[in-house]
This record gives structure tokens, sequence and C-alpha cells, in this order.
């Protein structure tokens, strides 16, 4: 699992993974996921090349999710892969943290704006 973090022009902070999240690789970006998380009021993260996800994979992200609640701040899954989705999705994970495939209305709720 890789992780790279780029501010955005929109003020959105994104976080970019690659590859497996499961158990190791939830292990590997754990704590430097959900610190610039936490640290962020607005955070996009990029899934469109995980590959798969395992529980340990949902607890990184619902943690993170969770020190951002704890703030007031909002992080939106954006692309993931259907299967990834799927996961998301039958988890109830997303109803905590919304998925989106446009990254402007990715940025839009992770800033809190409505759409429209």
């Amino acid at each position: 699992m890789e992780i790279s973090f780029a501010a955005q022009p929109s003020g959105v902070m994104m976080i970019t993974l690659v590859g497996r999240l499961d158990i190791q690789g939830a292990a590997r970006i754990d704590m430097q996921f959900t610190a610039v998380a936490a640290g962020n009021a607005a955070v996009v993260v990029d899934m469109g090349a995980v590959v798969f996800m395992a529980s340990m994979g949902l607890r990184t992200l619902l943690l993170a999710a969770k020190a951002m609640r704890g703030k007031a701040g909002r992080m939106v899954l954006y692309r993931p892969q259907a299967e990834v989705e799927e996961v998301l999705v039958t988890s109830g994970t997303s109803q905590l943290m919304p998925i989106s495939h446009d990254l402007a209305e990715a940025e839009r709720l992770a800033s809190g704006i409505a759409a429209g």
C-alpha cells in the first residue's frame, strides 16, 4: 500500500491510496493516514487505485473519519473501483463517508458545500 498527499487549490487535502488495503496495507499507512486526515477539515481520499479492501482497511478509514468528525471535518471517498465500492456500501461505511466519482463534487462535499 502506497500513500501520498497533495493540498488542492480548493483547500481540500487529497490523500491518494494505491494497492491493497488489507491488514498489511492498513498497518503500513494507518498512523500517517489518520494524522493527515485529522489535521485537515476537508479530505478527499482517491481510492481509484485501491484494488482490494479488507476489514482492517475499513477500520483505517473509519478511525480517521471519527478523528475528523471531532473537529467538524469531512472525508469523501473518491472513485473507488466497483469491488471496493461494494464493500464500502455493504459495510455501511458509505453512509459515514460519501462516495463520489466526480472530483468537483467530492471537493464540494468535503468542504461542506451542498451540490447545486
